[in-house]
């Protein structure tokens, strides 16, 4: 996939909702001196082009009782990669990945390189919570060969605005 080609005022603009995104078009314009309708046209140009991904509420994972986030890594079985004779059937990645996709507590699954084959990012009420998912979903899954987990002591710095170079 390529970059898109974004000038200055793009990048302005992006800025600006990455910062609010529930700033009204007009409040957007003012704040990268640009007139209303061609900064509409910049935002829809930029949402067309997937640029913009989505508009949503950032929500506080204690304020809503999620006061533990643990970073899991796990270890899949690798996949015979030799040829199966007339039923094709999912891998071991495409298993998990479907899995994932139901585990409400997962809120993030990267795959990776190096030792493990994937890092989740996981908000649970507190250790029991997260025991019972581990127990009861993960550890259950049969692709799963090994996990590593790790919890978050204290935030540091936490964001979703990306780096606009």
């Amino acid at each position: 996939m390529r970059a898109a080609k974004l000038d200055s005022i793009d990048r302005k603009i992006l800025a600006v909702l990455q910062q609010d995104g529930s700033l009204s078009n007009q409040e957007v314009a003012e704040r990268v001196n640009l007139s209303p309708s061609p900064c509409l046209r910049r935002i829809r140009h930029l949402e067309e082009a997937g640029v913009i991904r989505a508009y949503v509420a950032l929500l506080e994972p204690e304020k809503i009782g999620l006061g533990l986030l643990a970073y899991v890594n796990v270890r899949l079985e690798k996949h015979d990669t030799s040829p199966v004779a007339r039923k094709p059937r999912r891998t071991p990645q495409e298993d998990f990945a479907a899995a994932i996709a139901n585990w409400q507590e997962v809120v993030a699954c990267y795959a990776m390189t190096g030792d493990m084959d994937y890092l989740l990012r996981v908000h649970v009420e507190d250790m029991a919570h997260f025991s019972r998912f581990m127990m009861e979903s993960l550890l259950r899954h049969p692709a799963v060969l090994d996990v590593k987990s790790s919890f978050a002591l204290l935030k540091i710095k936490d964001t979703t605005a990306l780096p606009l170079v």
